[in-house]
Protein backbone atom coordinates (compact mmCIF):
# COMPACT_ATOMS: atom_id res chain seq x y z
CA UNK A 1 0.00 0.00 0.00
CA UNK A 2 3.15 2.60 0.95
CA UNK A 3 4.52 1.92 -1.97
CA UNK A 4 1.41 2.21 -4.49
CA UNK A 5 1.34 5.66 -2.12
CA UNK A 6 4.71 7.10 -3.29
CA UNK A 7 4.29 5.83 -7.28
CA UNK A 8 0.44 7.88 -6.83
CA UNK A 9 2.54 11.09 -5.57
CA UNK A 10 5.04 10.86 -8.28
CA UNK A 11 2.12 10.74 -11.39
CA UNK A 12 0.71 13.53 -9.25
CA UNK A 13 3.72 15.97 -9.98
CA UNK A 14 4.55 14.59 -13.16
CA UNK A 15 0.54 15.97 -14.19
CA UNK A 16 0.94 19.48 -12.32
CA UNK A 17 5.04 20.16 -12.19
CA UNK A 18 4.60 23.13 -15.05
CA UNK A 19 1.32 24.66 -13.66
CA UNK A 20 3.38 24.31 -10.48
CA UNK A 21 6.47 25.78 -11.85
CA UNK A 22 4.91 28.37 -14.11
CA UNK A 23 2.53 29.86 -11.02
CA UNK A 24 5.75 30.12 -8.93
CA UNK A 25 7.34 32.35 -10.97
CA UNK A 26 5.21 35.51 -10.10
CA UNK A 27 7.10 38.36 -8.89
CA UNK A 28 5.39 38.62 -5.32
CA UNK A 29 5.81 34.57 -4.48
CA UNK A 30 9.49 35.17 -5.89
CA UNK A 31 9.60 38.20 -3.20
CA UNK A 32 8.10 36.86 -0.37
CA UNK A 33 10.25 33.38 -0.51
CA UNK A 34 13.81 35.99 -0.37
CA UNK A 35 12.35 37.72 2.34
CA UNK A 36 11.83 34.76 4.01
CA UNK A 37 15.36 32.98 3.42
CA UNK A 38 17.05 36.00 3.88
CA UNK A 39 16.19 36.91 7.16
CA UNK A 40 16.36 33.43 8.45
CA UNK A 41 19.27 32.18 7.00
CA UNK A 42 21.14 35.86 8.37
CA UNK A 43 20.56 35.06 11.66
CA UNK A 44 22.18 31.68 11.58
CA UNK A 45 25.10 32.13 9.21
CA UNK A 46 27.67 32.26 12.53
CA UNK A 47 26.91 28.19 12.09
CA UNK A 48 26.48 27.53 8.26
CA UNK A 49 29.94 29.24 7.43
CA UNK A 50 31.55 25.73 7.32
CA UNK A 51 28.92 23.95 4.84
CA UNK A 52 30.95 22.16 2.00
CA UNK A 53 28.31 19.54 0.45
CA UNK A 54 25.05 19.57 0.66
CA UNK A 55 21.72 17.61 -0.06
CA UNK A 56 18.62 18.40 -1.71
CA UNK A 57 16.28 15.47 -1.52
CA UNK A 58 13.42 16.08 -3.45
CA UNK A 59 14.65 19.18 -4.94
CA UNK A 60 12.06 20.41 -7.55
CA UNK A 61 14.29 22.85 -9.43
CA UNK A 62 17.05 22.99 -7.11
CA UNK A 63 15.56 25.68 -5.29
CA UNK A 64 17.75 24.99 -2.41
CA UNK A 65 20.87 25.55 -4.24
CA UNK A 66 19.49 29.37 -5.52
CA UNK A 67 18.82 30.32 -1.73
CA UNK A 68 21.87 29.21 -0.49
CA UNK A 69 23.86 30.73 -3.14
CA UNK A 70 21.95 33.67 -2.64
CA UNK A 71 22.15 33.99 0.40
CA UNK A 72 25.46 32.03 2.28
CA UNK A 73 27.96 32.91 -0.89
CA UNK A 74 29.68 29.87 -0.42
CA UNK A 75 31.37 27.13 -2.76
CA UNK A 76 29.60 24.37 -2.34
CA UNK A 77 29.51 20.88 -3.93
CA UNK A 78 25.36 20.44 -4.43
CA UNK A 79 23.76 17.11 -5.08
CA UNK A 80 19.77 17.12 -6.13
CA UNK A 81 17.34 14.64 -6.69
CA UNK A 82 13.87 14.35 -7.05
CA UNK A 83 11.02 11.11 -7.64
CA UNK A 84 9.40 13.16 -10.42
CA UNK A 85 11.37 12.27 -13.67
CA UNK A 86 9.23 15.26 -15.37
CA UNK A 87 10.62 17.40 -12.88
CA UNK A 88 14.35 15.97 -12.92
CA UNK A 89 14.29 16.51 -16.45
CA UNK A 90 12.86 20.23 -16.22
CA UNK A 91 15.81 21.15 -13.65
CA UNK A 92 18.60 19.32 -15.35
CA UNK A 93 17.92 21.59 -18.58
CA UNK A 94 17.49 24.90 -16.36
CA UNK A 95 20.46 23.91 -13.72
CA UNK A 96 22.95 21.85 -16.23
CA UNK A 97 26.22 22.48 -14.26
CA UNK A 98 24.48 20.68 -11.18
CA UNK A 99 24.14 17.18 -10.04
CA UNK A 100 20.61 16.54 -10.51
CA UNK A 101 19.43 12.69 -10.57
CA UNK A 102 16.21 10.62 -9.92
CA UNK A 103 15.64 9.08 -6.76
CA UNK A 104 13.19 8.40 -4.13
CA UNK A 105 13.60 9.58 -0.57
CA UNK A 106 12.59 6.94 1.46
CA UNK A 107 15.53 4.21 -0.26
CA UNK A 108 18.21 7.26 -0.88
CA UNK A 109 21.79 6.42 0.48
CA UNK A 110 24.45 8.67 -0.12
CA UNK A 111 27.73 7.57 -2.28
CA UNK A 112 31.10 8.73 -1.19
CA UNK A 113 31.61 11.47 1.78
CA UNK A 114 28.27 12.55 3.97
CA UNK A 115 27.05 15.42 3.50
CA UNK A 116 27.40 18.67 5.91
CA UNK A 117 24.11 20.26 5.19
CA UNK A 118 20.92 19.00 4.36
CA UNK A 119 17.96 21.55 2.44
CA UNK A 120 14.43 20.08 2.32
CA UNK A 121 11.64 22.70 1.33
CA UNK A 122 8.33 21.27 1.62
CA UNK A 123 9.16 17.77 0.47
CA UNK A 124 8.44 15.56 3.66
CA UNK A 125 4.63 16.07 3.88
CA UNK A 126 4.72 14.45 0.04
CA UNK A 127 5.28 11.82 1.61
CA UNK A 128 3.70 11.87 5.01
CA UNK A 129 3.04 8.40 5.98
CA UNK A 130 6.89 7.71 5.38
CA UNK A 131 7.68 10.82 7.09
CA UNK A 132 9.92 8.72 10.42
CA UNK A 133 11.29 6.67 7.60
CA UNK A 134 12.73 9.01 5.95
CA UNK A 135 14.40 11.45 8.70
CA UNK A 136 15.97 8.56 9.95
CA UNK A 137 17.10 7.42 6.41
CA UNK A 138 18.52 11.02 5.78
CA UNK A 139 20.57 10.85 8.88
CA UNK A 140 22.52 8.33 7.17
CA UNK A 141 23.62 10.55 4.40
CA UNK A 142 24.38 13.57 7.18
CA UNK A 143 27.55 13.88 9.53
CA UNK A 144 27.43 13.93 12.65
CA UNK A 145 27.06 17.98 13.45
CA UNK A 146 25.88 18.20 10.45
CA UNK A 147 22.82 20.34 9.68
CA UNK A 148 19.42 19.54 8.14
CA UNK A 149 17.21 22.46 7.65
CA UNK A 150 12.98 21.91 7.49
CA UNK A 151 10.33 23.81 5.89
CA UNK A 152 7.05 22.20 5.59
CA UNK A 153 3.36 22.90 6.24
CA UNK A 154 2.23 22.70 9.53
CA UNK A 155 -0.79 23.74 11.60
CA UNK A 156 -1.65 23.68 15.95
CA UNK A 157 -4.59 24.45 16.46
CA UNK A 158 -8.07 23.13 15.06
CA UNK A 159 -8.57 26.21 12.51
CA UNK A 160 -6.04 25.56 10.51
CA UNK A 161 -5.94 22.47 10.79
CA UNK A 162 -9.66 22.28 9.37
CA UNK A 163 -8.51 24.73 6.62
CA UNK A 164 -5.82 22.89 5.70
CA UNK A 165 -7.96 19.67 5.25
CA UNK A 166 -10.79 20.82 3.50
CA UNK A 167 -8.19 22.48 1.10
CA UNK A 168 -6.45 19.13 0.40
CA UNK A 169 -9.67 17.71 -0.27
CA UNK A 170 -10.94 19.82 -2.86
CA UNK A 171 -7.82 21.63 -4.35
CA UNK A 172 -6.91 19.33 -7.23
CA UNK A 173 -2.87 21.17 -6.97
CA UNK A 174 -3.14 18.47 -4.29
CA UNK A 175 -3.44 14.82 -3.41
CA UNK A 176 -4.81 14.04 -0.48
CA UNK A 177 -4.62 10.81 -0.52
CA UNK A 178 -0.86 10.98 -0.06
CA UNK A 179 -0.17 14.78 0.96
CA UNK A 180 -1.16 16.21 3.98
CA UNK A 181 0.10 19.00 6.56
CA UNK A 182 1.97 18.10 9.90
CA UNK A 183 0.60 18.54 13.16
CA UNK A 184 3.29 20.82 15.14
CA UNK A 185 4.28 18.74 17.35
CA UNK A 186 4.61 15.75 15.29
CA UNK A 187 6.73 17.29 13.07
CA UNK A 188 8.91 18.09 16.17
CA UNK A 189 9.19 15.02 17.56
CA UNK A 190 9.95 12.69 14.67
CA UNK A 191 12.95 15.24 13.82
CA UNK A 192 13.98 14.50 17.66
CA UNK A 193 13.17 10.64 18.11
CA UNK A 194 15.68 10.74 14.82
CA UNK A 195 18.88 12.17 16.32
CA UNK A 196 18.43 15.46 15.89
CA UNK A 197 18.78 18.93 18.02
CA UNK A 198 16.51 21.76 17.67
CA UNK A 199 19.11 25.34 16.85
CA UNK A 200 16.41 27.33 15.46
CA UNK A 201 13.01 27.87 14.46
CA UNK A 202 10.48 30.30 13.05
CA UNK A 203 6.98 30.37 11.63
CA UNK A 204 6.48 32.13 8.57
CA UNK A 205 2.92 30.57 7.38
CA UNK A 206 1.08 33.84 8.56
CA UNK A 207 -0.51 36.41 6.15
CA UNK A 208 1.77 37.24 3.66
CA UNK A 209 2.65 33.09 3.39
CA UNK A 210 -1.27 32.25 2.88
CA UNK A 211 -1.56 35.03 0.04
CA UNK A 212 1.07 34.71 -1.67
CA UNK A 213 3.31 31.12 -1.02
CA UNK A 214 1.09 29.29 -3.43
CA UNK A 215 -0.01 31.68 -6.36
CA UNK A 216 -0.48 28.21 -8.23
CA UNK A 217 -3.45 26.89 -5.74
CA UNK A 218 -4.95 30.12 -4.65
CA UNK A 219 -4.19 32.81 -7.67
CA UNK A 220 -7.38 34.83 -6.47
CA UNK A 221 -5.16 35.48 -3.12
CA UNK A 222 -2.11 36.21 -5.21
CA UNK A 223 -3.26 40.26 -4.69
CA UNK A 224 -1.23 44.06 -5.00
CA UNK A 225 2.36 44.20 -5.78
CA UNK A 226 5.93 44.58 -3.92
CA UNK A 227 4.90 47.45 -1.73
CA UNK A 228 2.15 45.10 -0.05
CA UNK A 229 4.54 42.23 -0.08
CA UNK A 230 6.79 43.90 2.32
CA UNK A 231 4.81 45.54 4.46
CA UNK A 232 2.39 42.25 5.43
CA UNK A 233 6.43 40.45 6.03
CA UNK A 234 6.94 43.01 8.24
CA UNK A 235 3.99 42.47 10.06
CA UNK A 236 4.37 39.07 9.87
CA UNK A 237 7.84 39.10 11.46
CA UNK A 238 6.33 40.27 14.46
CA UNK A 239 5.28 37.12 15.50
CA UNK A 240 7.76 35.13 13.92
CA UNK A 241 9.22 33.54 16.66
CA UNK A 242 7.07 33.62 19.28
CA UNK A 243 3.72 31.66 20.56
CA UNK A 244 1.30 33.47 18.64
CA UNK A 245 3.15 32.78 15.87
CA UNK A 246 3.76 29.28 16.44
CA UNK A 247 0.09 28.29 16.98
CA UNK A 248 -1.37 30.67 13.98
CA UNK A 249 1.15 29.44 11.32
CA UNK A 250 0.48 27.24 8.24
CA UNK A 251 4.19 26.67 8.23
CA UNK A 252 7.15 26.12 10.26
CA UNK A 253 11.04 26.86 9.15
CA UNK A 254 13.46 24.76 11.06
CA UNK A 255 17.36 24.00 11.56
CA UNK A 256 18.65 21.26 13.51
CA UNK A 257 21.92 19.46 14.01
CA UNK A 258 22.31 15.93 13.84
CA UNK A 259 23.54 14.68 17.66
Amino acid sequence: MIDKLIQQQRKHFNKISEKYFQARKHPNHQLLKDLIWKKFLKRNIGVLKDVNRVLEPMCGLAEGHVILSKNLVLNFDYHGFDYSEKIVEIARNKNPNLKIEWNDVTTYQASGALFDFIILIGGLHHVYSRAEDVLNNLRESLRPGGYFLSFEPTHNNWLTRNIRHRIYKSNNLFDNDTEQGFEYKDLDRYFKNAGYEKIDEVYPGLLAYILYYNPDAFPVLNIGGKFLVNNLFAIDRLFWANRVGRKLSFATLTLWKRI
